[in-house]
């Protein structure tokens, strides 16, 4: 799902990455920091964009963890309002995949459902050290964002 966008090669208007750690803790703590984030740039998508977050996150913790190695939140804001939103985690080796809508009682499975509901686009990237970072965008151009 390697797509890239003109977001990808212009410089955002607004950047923060934070280093989280692999943890249930560190999952809440990057939902939060978005909100916050969000609200001092004055992004429409605060909304989504936590969700999208917050589905991401977790996945890092609960599929993407290596014993000692933190995840990395990254949020970029560009000119024509589109919100890049990346989490890169230790496990390249696993990458996402949607699945078929679960049972209505099935306690997880819905995240990337979740993901692709909230964003325009979504997509996994390879990263150094046997890394991977799963993005998501809202509001891309053409797409119907505010």
């Amino acid at each position: 799902m390697n797509q890239k966008s003109l977001s990808q090669v212009i410089a955002p208007t607004h950047h923060f990455t934070v280093q989280l750690s692999a943890t249930r803790r560190g999952a809440r703590l990057a939902r939060l920091l978005t909100e916050r984030q969000l609200d001092d740039w004055g992004s429409p998508f605060a909304e989504a964009a936590t969700q999208v977050v917050a589905e991401l996150a977790s996945n890092a913790v609960l599929h993407g963890r290596v014993a000692g190695r933190d995840f990395r939140l990254g949020l970029r804001l560009y000119a024509d309002r589109t919100l890049r939103i990346e989490v890169t985690d230790a496990r390249g080796d696993r990458v996402p995949r949607l699945h078929d809508p679960v049972s209505g009682d099935a306690e997880s499975g819905r995240g990337l459902l979740i993901v692709t509901g909230c964003a325009d686009r979504w997509g996994v990237d390879e990263a150094p050290a046997g890394c991977k970072v799963v993005w998501a965008e809202l509001g891309a151009p053409g797409r119907g964002g505010p």
